[in-house]
């Protein structure tokens, strides 16, 4: 890509490196780390799934009982890395965090496995629990109330998207002098691109 770029360029980019992830990856290409940061400053990392990325952002959902909402909730940005091991590449997104919509929430749920569904009901994410048995005893109370019928989403649970603000591709090179390039979204829309030291 050139040192001027576009959201679709980039976009594409990452998708081809994604597509070749999934391909290569031994398990969970989707996964990347997603950092936040409560309102004292304090960050907090951990690994979810990627669920779409298209033009608009990087989608994931949760719980929206979760640490991670509610600390996208007082501090809408984030950090993402997607790292894969497999192809030695890395690709880093930083930018501002917006819900996504109802919509869009009601048919991701519905797409999920029913075992899936049931446990997003079942769990009281980031929240104690007394034993397993407390998690196992929520599931099957679940289980019963929805029988075969069809499983609502839960207000409490829901995506958003990290609309970038930055993305960095990353891929190693012989003696650690790595290829990085990272891209800075303008006031005009376009990306400027430029080559960093490794």
């Amino acid at each position: 890509m050139s040192e001027q770029t576009t959201t679709t360029e980039l976009i594409t980019h990452f998708q081809q490196w994604l597509d070749e992830a999934i391909k290569s990856e031994p398990d969970e290409p989707t996964a990347m780390s997603l950092a936040t940061a409560d309102p004292s400053g304090m960050p907090s990392l951990r690994m979810v799934l990627l669920k779409h990325a298209d033009e608009a952002g990087f989608v994931f959902y949760t719980n929206l009982g979760s640490q991670k909402a509610h600390e996208l909730q007082a501090n809408p940005q984030a950090a993402l890395c997607f790292h894969w091991k497999s192809l030695q590449r890395q690709v880093r997104v930083q930018g501002r965090v917006e819900p996504v919509t109802e919509a869009e929430a009601d048919a991701y749920f519905a797409s999920r496995a029913r075992d899936s569904r049931i446990g997003a009901w079942a769990s009281k994410q980031s929240q104690p629990m007394d034993g397993r048995f407390a998690l196992e005893r929520r599931v099957a109370e679940y289980a019963l109330k929805f029988g075969i019928g069809e499983i609502p989403r839960p207000e409490f649970w829901s995506g958003f998207r990290v609309v970038p603000s930055v993305i960095e591709f990353w891929k190693a090179g012989a003696f650690r002098l790595h290829e990085r390039t990272r891209y800075e979204r303008q006031a005009d829309g376009h990306w400027l691109g430029s080559n960093l030291f490794p």
